[in-house]
């Protein structure tokens, strides 16, 4: 990457931060990291990039579906007017953009990759392995070099039966201290929602339902839980993002966006096979991080690969929206800038 262009970067991010960000003056993160030509220029130039993780390409689904979802969601990234980023570490080097080959690459790894979150960044880097970032590790790669939106399945949260074992997602605590706005279809059913989102409130985070009442739950489109913001457009998810990085709270956005329709598995047949795979996992004292790929690769089995279709769905969906939601942002700072 050329230095004007990382120093193009560098002014950017210092702009975005917040004002009570502990970040020194000198940051020097961004030398550490592979940004691609493609996502550097698109930064520098104002345009709309969106962040993608690669936990799900490592850790998600089996190869080679794996490497055509990943192709798949960075082409409908791209359809809907915003440049694509997706984020691995490889080989030590923190990547914001990977190219055909090292998707190939992070594919064929599988859950040799290691899972990444912010814990282990410093210590994948330090050993020069590859690491598949989740939703923590991403977000903070995308706020290093200034990207406001990112795009995932659905985020971490508090387990089930955490209020004993104190097993809490770091991507909550990631959302109360990183500027970004996540898309999701919501939090993974396979964990506490409502404890999720109480969670969420203490940590200061802003959760707003895409075009419905009810925060969906991931595999279906319905809870039974309500949160206090709604938003209807792409519109009006970049005023919002905006509104919260001008106001320098510090804190990220969760955009909850249902699984479509069509596509939305039988509830009750998730919920008996997530039943029935916490069972197993506690029964196989299954824990810490591999407690969710676990979960999530024995609720396909149990649903006959009704799950995953609808993994893939979302994720195709959310792809779309965080695109559009992008493009919306990149307008609004477009007319700010020029002082239309």
């Amino acid at each position: 990457m050329h230095s004007s262009a990382i120093s193009r970067l560098t002014n950017l991010h210092r702009h975005l931060q917040p004002a009570d960000s502990k970040l020194p003056e000198s940051d020097d993160a961004s030398g550490l990291m592979k940004i691609s030509p493609e996502v550097a220029e698109a930064l520098s130039s104002g345009k709309p990039v969106v962040a993608l993780e690669s936990t799900v390409i490592s850790h998600g689904m089996p190869y080679p579906q794996n490497l055509e979802t990943a192709k798949q969601l960075e082409a409908i990234v791209r359809v809907n007017g915003a440049i694509p980023a997706t984020i691995a570490i490889l080989d030590g080097v923190p990547c914001i953009g990977l190219s055909l080959e090292d998707l190939q690459k992070l594919a064929n790894l599988g859950s040799r990759a290691q899972k990444t979150a912010r814990r282990d960044i410093a210590h994948v880097v330090s050993i020069r392995g590859n690491g598949a970032t989740t939703v923590s590790a991403t977000m903070f790669f995308a706020s290093k070099v200034g990207i406001p939106i990112f795009v995932t399945g659905g985020i971490g949260g508090v387990h089930r039966h955490g209020e004993n074992t104190l097993d809490t997602s770091s991507d909550l605590t990631e959302l109360g201290r990183t500027p970004v706005a996540v898309v999701s279809a919501g939090v993974k059913s396979i964990l506490d929602i409502p404890r999720t989102l109480e969670y969420l409130e203490t940590q200061g985070v802003c959760v707003a339902t895409y075009a419905t009442n009810e925060f969906p739950a991931f595999f279906t489109e319905r809870s039974g839980c309500r949160v206090p913001c709604r938003v209807d457009t792409p519109e009006d998810c970049a005023r919002l993002i905006d509104a919260n990085m001008k106001l320098r709270l510090g804190s990220g956005i969760l955009f909850a966006v249902p699984i479509p329709k069509e596509h939305s598995a039988s509830g009750q047949l998730i919920e008996d096979a997530i039943e029935r795979a916490i069972g197993e996992a506690r029964a196989k004292n299954i824990t810490g991080n591999a407690e969710t790929p676990f979960l999530l690769s024995r609720v396909n089995e149990l649903t006959g690969g009704t799950s995953l279709a609808s993994n893939i769905a979302l994720l195709k969906n959310n792809a779309q929206v965080g695109a559009k939601i992008a493009a919306a942002l990149a307008q609004l700072r477009g007319h700010q800038n020029s002082g239309e």
